[in-house]
């Protein structure tokens, strides 16, 4: 009763955001706490990115246009987001793209620096514009177990994709958390949170997020 009363008279968020490397598990876990809290869904447009094949036959030619197609598509919810009245959740922000998927290809070589920069400039401009999530959700998981999960949902465009790509991205993932200073923060260990498989491992992580939400434990 008490957290009922409590979560009435907490100011109601806006935006939740769940942010991970490729195969953590954001879509299921987008889809879980959609469900359990009624908020509205954004998902990542996979099926309909005209660059995200091309981009895995060919990283260097396609790096620069992948990225500012995810950064159009992420701001585009965003500005949908604040204009809105209603909770949304978002499945990964537009902080990855800049802090970890350019950075990542421009130091393996797939993105010029020219590109890079200019598009890192382009970032730091449209942020200006934006108002971060009320809260940030990380699921923070190992290569074994990234691996596991790509392979279970048998996607065809990420059949190619490198141990060493998804190593290195876990290396960004885990130093810009590190840094993440523009509001709040749950990291969830997707290695033992098996929150898909296991429905007491969800109620951990609902409990966790009206903890940092409405500040209730």
């Amino acid at each position: 009763m008490a957290s009922a009363l409590g979560m009435a008279k907490a100011k109601k968020p806006k935006h939740i955001a769940i942010a991970g490397n490729i195969g953590a598990g954001k879509t299921t876990l987008t889809e879980l706490l959609s469900k359990h809290y009624k908020w509205i869904p954004h998902f990542e447009d996979v099926d309909h990115n005209p660059y995200l094949m091309d981009f895995y036959e060919d990283m260097p030619r396609w790096s620069f246009n992948l990225q500012v197609y995810f950064l159009n598509s992420r701001l585009k919810q965003l500005v949908e987001i604040q204009q809105g009245t209603e909770t949304v959740i978002q499945d990964r922000t537009i902080y990855e793209d800049a802090n970890i998927f350019a950075p990542n290809l421009h130091e393996m070589g797939l993105m010029s620096k020219r590109d890079f920069d200019n598009y890192y400039n382009f970032f730091q401009t449209l942020k200006t514009l934006v108002q971060p999530p009320d809260l940030l959700i990380y699921l923070q998981a190992s290569v074994p177990t990234l691996v596991g999960q790509i392979q279970k949902r048998g996607r065809d465009y990420e059949e190619n994709i490198r141990l060493d790509y998804l190593k290195k991205l876990n290396e960004y993932y885990n130093k810009w958390i590190a840094n993440y200073k523009e509001g709040k923060l749950l990291v969830i260990d997707v290695d033992k949170i098996k929150f898909a498989e296991r429905e007491e491992d969800l109620g951990e992580i609902i409990s966790k997020v009206d903890g940092a939400l409405y500040g209730l434990f």
